[in-house]
């Protein structure tokens, strides 16, 4: 690995610890990162972050309650956090993060729910039909009086995690346990410290337990040759789960090669669908509007649930209404959003100038101090909405707002939910994985589909005994 050794004691750079086979490395340690954005991590021994395929990884063997159990016991843990762990993390991360402090702290506070009991069983049972498969081979029967057996057996797994949100990294560690497989998890530059801490947890929760053992969380530059090209074989690994942008993504498709699987949460983005019944009463129009403010807003926009654009069925007049009461709402602080966010940046603000030159065919509500931007266009703007920012299109009918949809369309928000009915076929048709509610874009439930697959069931190796 490349860097300078530092002495880990030298102030000035925030310091992150790696988990190694669950347990805390905290140097020798690596310079990383940029003036004012500076960190250390412990230096690299690739050969410790790969597990001999001559023996199972630590927990292949354990009782699928078991592992259960200790997922609750350490939910428990970081619910009261006795160790101060998952607050020397939240310490650490608002220092690189890009979500405010007041965000982080209220995702951190509610990371223990990804742990309880009866969303771990969801998963299990909806993705995998029952934790018999996990556990040993399930018999099934064929035709012509045929019996076979398959089982759901651990992968070995490297996990290129988002840092776009807390819950990512809490997802993938759940996820992780529950396969029993052995996972190498590479921390994303901006939360380097959410993932370990909930390790630390775990392994303060139970040392030395297996499933512990089958943990390793490290960080390196994303793309770098020197360590990807030898970890990221079929000799160590199964599969690369991987999260992310498009050069994430593309740069994680060059190694895949048979015995080598690519398992991508690709980059995404979300929509909104609002009905004219929006506009039966103002009350009727405060829900709607409240609703796709919380969608718009998650996390400060930031995450790929979070709805930019906003198609709305009515007049241009009706439109605007919606738009400026949006706008109102999108400033409100939520659990997983602030009032205010990011002041937006200088070359959209110039773009966003044009537009609000060019009323009435456009116009524009809300300033670039980070609370809220709505802009009402005839068609959807060209760029990326961000940071607060919706851009809100009267259509005649819901109906044409699905050519707006693509594979590249996550979640579609729809008001009033009795819509959704008509609409859900054609929106995956044209390539959605996720159609729900306006206003409930924000926290997928436990053992639904991920991006158009169960992840449980695709992160498994499946193995049959004919």
């Amino acid at each position: 690995m490349s860097g300078t050794t530092l002495d880990s004691t030298a102030a000035g750079p925030v310091a992150v610890v790696h988990m190694i086979r669950g347990e805390a490395d905290e140097g020798p340690r690596v310079g990383h990162g940029r003036p004012g954005a500076a960190f250390t991590a412990p230096a690299l021994d690739l050969d410790r972050l790969v597990w001999p395929r001559t023996e199972p990884g630590p927990a292949f063997h354990v009782p699928t309650a078991e592992v259960v159990d200790l997922l609750v016991e350490t939910g428990e843990a970081l619910k009261a956090d006795r160790d101060g762990l998952l607050a020397e993390a939240l310490d650490r991360v608002v220092r690189v993060s890009p979500l405010p402090a007041e965000v982080l702290e209220r995702a951190y506070a509610v990371l223990w729910r990804s742990f309880q009991r009866p969303g771990l069983y969801a998963q299990i049972d909806h993705e995998l039909g029952g934790a018999d498969v996990l556990d040993g081979w399930r018999e099934v029967r064929l035709p012509e009086n045929r019996i076979a057996a398959t089982r759901a057996f651990p992968p070995r797994l490297v996990h290129i995690i988002a840092g776009n949100a807390p819950g990512v990294a809490a997802m993938s560690v759940v996820r992780g346990a529950l396969t029993k497989g052995v996972h190498l998890l590479k921390l994303p530059s901006n939360d380097l410290f959410t993932a370990t801490a909930i390790l630390r947890t775990m392994a303060a929760v139970a040392p030395g337990h297996p499933v512990v053992r089958s943990f390793s969380a490290v960080y390196w530059r994303g793309g770098d040759e020197a360590v990807e090209s030898v970890l990221f074989r079929p000799q160590f690994f199964d599969k690369l789960v991987a999260w992310g942008g498009e050069a994430t993504i593309r740069g994680a498709l060059k190694y895949v090669g048979p015995g080598f699987e690519l398992v991508s949460f690709d980059p995404k983005t979300s929509i909104s669908l609002v009905g004219r019944e929006a506009f039966a009463s103002p009350e009727a129009l405060a829900r709607a509007a409240e609703a796709g403010a919380a969608d718009a807003s998650f996390f400060n926009q930031q995450a790929c649930v979070a709805s930019r654009f906003q198609f709305v069925e009515g007049s241009r007049e009706d439109v605007d209404r919606y738009a400026a009461l949006l706008c109102e709402h999108l400033g409100v602080a939520r659990e997983f959003s602030s009032a205010g966010g990011p002041r937006v940046a200088s070359e959209l603000r110039e773009e966003i100038d044009v537009l609000r030159s060019l009323a009435p065919d456009y116009r524009v509500w809300g300033g670039y101090d980070g609370r809220g931007l709505v802009i009402r266009s005839p068609e959807p703007v060209d760029f990326h909405p961000d940071g607060k920012i919706v851009n809100v299109v009267p259509v005649a009918a819901l109906t044409d707002a699905v050519a707006h949809a693509g594979v590249a369309t996550q979640t579609v928000g729809v008001y009033p939910d009795p819509r959704k009915a008509e609409l859900r076929d054609a929106l995956a048709c044209a390539g959605v994985q996720r159609v729900v509610s306006l206003g409930r874009a924000g926290g997928m439930p436990p053992g639904l589909s991920h991006d158009g697959f169960y992840p449980l069931q695709r992160l498994m190796r499946w193995v049959n005994d004919e």
